[in-house]
């Protein structure tokens, strides 16, 4: 590995800055436009040894395991960014890829997230030598970076960090990572042990006692529920829902009811809606207000989740609740018949097969949801080719200092 000088001309997708020598490219992490930095450089990865002229846009970064003097925690990627000029490149991210597919949006402003607001988060951990590793994967790499502190994720997460580790030590086999997945929910913290394939009594009766002597709400091991000692419920716009064990729910509560709004907004006045890849119901349970909803997913622990949700919820219009993976078998159009408004909201492969199930369709109005511009911005080109016409695409940063943005894309004919 040799050490360059390099001029750091862009941030990539990932963060990294990008710098151009001799006709080849180099990323470099930590680094910001502008900027003239001294790497070690191992073919197209130059790590910083220094910043020999810092951009205007660098600022201290709040977390001490953040950067290449931290423990290169690799949950954050631009904490040293200016939060103007940050906002600004997260947008872009957006508007780039859509551009791209030749699509030309009116992209709103990005709805921000406070520091200290993510609810939900997966650790990972792993025994060693003298003790317990808990934190994330340091940038780059499958090592984990032991962290004692968060500056993304709520304060009661943060704070319970030496629990958590505490819990890690018990449930930790051998060497072998695993991961906790935690979710801050009304009646206390919600964990998942992932990756662990079984405790012994003992260590069993051991992580629920350590379990309820810490206050969690419950606990669970892979999708078996050791203690509950409340129900965690989280609320979609008021209506409560108790999720599986380490469900899928937004990341942010502050951007989950910003998300709400929007896609409630768009589909007014619509009397039937498909929602597609619903999990527990963050867009169903709410859009039953106004309309009758056919919620569609994969994941049977979730619907049932929502159903009970709905079941249990007074004022509701009728919702219907069907197992199905879209992937392999979307909705088709002829079963959209009678739909007049349809949400999306896929896993970061995007919804290929069912936009072309929806421009096929007689669906009027459509609301796409992804954390993913890239294969939103290929839907889109579908939705738009099959005769829609794209309103708007808001971005929405649930992911703060990181390269990860949401967007919500209103489609209507």
């Amino acid at each position: 590995m040799s050490l360059e000088t390099v001029r750091i001309e862009r941030l990539g997708a990932q963060a990294d800055g990008i710098a151009e020598v001799g006709g080849e490219t180099v990323y470099v992490g930590f680094a910001l436009p502008g900027e003239q930095v001294t790497v070690r450089r191992q073919k197209a990865r130059g790590n910083v040894v220094s910043i020999d002229e810092p951009s205007a846009e660098r600022t201290e970064p709040p977390c001490r395991h953040f950067g290449p003097k931290g423990d290169l925690c690799g949950g954050c990627a631009l904490q040293h960014f200016n939060i103007t000029a940050y906002n600004h490149w997260k947008k872009q991210l957006v508007s780039d890829v859509l551009a791209a597919r030749g699509i030309d949006a009116d992209v709103r402003p990005l709805i921000t997230c406070a520091p200290g607001s993510r609810r939900r988060a997966v650790l990972s951990a792993r025994a060693v030598k003298g003790g317990i590793v808990l934190g994330f994967n340091r940038a780059g790499t499958n090592t984990i970076a032991d962290i004692r502190e968060c500056a993304v994720v709520r304060p009661a997460i943060a704070e319970a960090l030496p629990g958590l580790r505490a819990l890690a030590g018990i449930a930790a086999a051998g060497t072998r990572p695993f991961r906790l997945q935690v979710l801050e929910t009304s009646a206390g913290l919600d964990v998942a042990i992932d990756g662990v394939r079984e405790l012994a009594d003992k260590k069993r009766r051991t992580a629920i006692g350590k379990a309820l002597e810490l206050g969690y709400a419950r606990l669970s091991l892979g999708n078996e529920i050791l203690i509950e000692a409340r129900k965690p419920i989280v609320t979609f716009n008021g209506i409560e829902v108790i999720p599986p064990p380490a469900a899928f729910v937004q990341a942010s509560a502050t951007a989950q009811e910003a998300m709400i709004e929007i896609v409630s907004t768009h589909l007014a006045g619509t009397k039937r809606v498909a929602d597609l890849f619903s999990g527990c119901g963050t867009f169903a349970l709410p859009l039953t207000r106004h309309a009758a909803v056919d919620a569609f997913e994969n994941d049977g622990a979730a619907l049932e989740a929502l159903d009970h949700a709905a079941r249990h919820t007074q004022g509701l219009k009728p919702l219907s609740v069907e197992r199905r993976d879209l992937f392999r078998r979307p909705v088709n159009a002829a079963e959209l018949k009678k739909t007049e408004g349809v949400v999306f909201d896929p896993p970061r492969a995007g919804a290929q097969a069912q936009s072309k199930e929806i421009a096929a369709s007689g669906v009027t109005k459509v609301a796409a949801v992804s954390c993913n511009p890239a294969t939103l911005a290929r839907d889109l080109r579908i939705l738009i080719d099959g005769g829609f016409r794209l309103a708007s695409v808001t971005p929405i940063d649930q992911f703060l200092w990181s390269p990860h943005v949401e967007a919500i894309a209103l489609l209507e004919r």
